[in-house]
């Protein structure tokens, strides 16, 4: 998840700029760690045998096997059912109590700011796309509700005709024609190998992952990915509920799902071939 920060205060008294440097320097290199151990982790999964599913021999069984595009599924699903006790113990009672204490129009609003928190993302990847008109909408997005949107706390950028749209380093290489690799279910939920290097890619386009440290920011950073994840997960409590109480294969169903799902913002984002400038433009 992208991180988000608020405005810089003026350097403290005693600080250096040369201090500011290396501290922002350390958090570069901190961050480059984390995408590399990702990286490297998801690399290490395609020629590990020991994790791998046998391939069917039956041509109905092969074709189901080639379709799920599932190798790792022994690891993926151990992996699926660490992340569901942890999501039953901690992360969806978490998220109940947000509901029930927080009042639908906050939640909005934050829900609001974090989607344009994001928006520098959206905005580089759609550059990354060749999507010109896309990238421009995303600018102006993040132009009007960081500034007439109280810092995204309001979506005034919808209301003027600019809705938000979703795009990111894995739907830029799928552009690109960038097959998504085997199935892969992370911690955070389902991905691919190619989403989840694209996820590191993320991490480097965000713009507050630059920030020095010393500002006052890093207490709002963490709170900020920690509200990302509850509010994230607050949004989809009846529907996981009822997947994993009426789906005969919850994690083949969440498979599916987001196999086709990504298919579709792929193919969204490819013939979204609209002139380079609105027509109110012109």
């Amino acid at each position: 998840m992208n991180s988000g920060r608020n405005g810089a205060r003026l350097r403290p008294r005693g600080q250096t700029l040369t201090g500011q440097t290396r501290e922002g320097s350390s958090a570069k290199r901190r961050f480059s760690s984390r995408s590399s151990v990702l990286v490297a982790t998801l690399i290490a999964l395609t020629g590990c045998s020991a994790i791998k599913a046998p391939v069917p021999k039956d041509p109905d069984a092969l074709e189901e096997y080639k379709q799920a595009n599932d190798p790792y599924e022994p690891l993926n699903r151990k992996v699926y059912n660490l992340t569901m006790t942890f999501d039953h113990w901690a992360l969806r009672p978490v998220a109940k109590a947000y509901v029930w204490a927080v009042p639908r129009p906050v939640r909005n609003s934050l829900g609001n700011m974090i989607t344009t928190m994001n928006e520098p993302s959206v905005f580089f990847n759609d550059v990354g796309a060749g999507k010109p008109r896309r990238a421009g909408d995303s600018f102006v997005r993040w132009c009007i509700n960081m500034s007439v949107g109280i810092g995204g706390l309001i979506d005034v950028a919808k209301m003027a005709g600019y809705p938000h749209h979703d795009n990111d380093a894995g739907m830029t290489l799928a552009n690109w024609g960038i097959p998504s690799g085997p199935y892969l279910f992370l911690p955070m939920g389902p991905s691919s190998l190619r989403d989840g290097i694209g996820y590191g890619i993320d991490q480097g386009l965000s713009p507050w992952n630059y920030v020095p440290r010393g500002y006052g920011l890093i207490s709002f950073n963490w709170a900020y990915n920690m509200m990302g994840v509850i509010h994230g997960r607050s949004t989809h409590l009846d529907e996981l509920d009822a997947l994993q109480r009426d789906a005969l294969d919850p994690y083949a169903t969440i498979r599916s799902a987001y196999q086709q799902q990504r298919k579709a913002q792929a193919a969204a984002i490819k013939n979204d071939n609209r002139a380079t400038v609105p027509a109110w433009y012109h």
